[in-house]
């Protein structure tokens, strides 16, 4: 914030801390260690114990940079303010058309899922009629023995 600004860090602490009331904790957040551990990776910053940070650094919400502008008072902020207001607003209508496109998709999802049921038992039902009919059964023409039973002809005795 404070390069945006045009001012050193040192001045925009010097500022935050003299108007401490003017940023309530839905301006202002300092940072937990985690998140202060990971800039630090990220930002490939000096390690612990040897110089570097000595205390968690602050985020500012768009309501604590906004404020910030109005407290260094220099062209510069008042220039930066005027763009972090313009960002803000562009980031609530990228999230508002996001939240919109993510409504649609469910609907889509819901309505698939719909048809996915319908279709699956449509399926199911035209399955059987696409398999080729059974051979018709044809009854046998003649004399037939059935196996387990001797052959006996009548009028005979032996």
């Amino acid at each position: 914030m404070a390069r945006l600004y045009g001012v050193t860090t040192a001045a925009l602490n010097r500022a935050v801390k003299r108007n401490v009331g003017r940023f309530p904790q839905d301006f202002l957040l300092q940072l937990t260690v985690e998140e202060a551990t990971a800039l630090r990776c990220q930002n490939g910053t000096s390690k612990p114990g040897r110089g570097g940070r000595r205390y968690l650094p602050h985020a500012f919400t768009e309501q604590g940079a906004l404020m910030a502008a109005n407290l260094l008072n220099n062209a510069r902020a008042v220039q930066m303010s005027v763009y972090v207001i313009r960002a803000f607003v562009k980031m609530r209508a990228e999230l508002a058309r996001s939240q919109d496109l993510a409504r649609r998709l469910a609907e889509i999802e819901r309505t698939l899922i719909g048809h996915d049921a319908a279709l699956r038992e449509l399926c199911a039902k035209i399955r059987p009629l696409l398999l080729p009919p059974p051979p018709p059964k044809r009854r046998e023409i003649g004399f037939h023995v059935k196996d387990n039973e001797p052959a006996q002809i009548e009028g005979r005795q032996g």
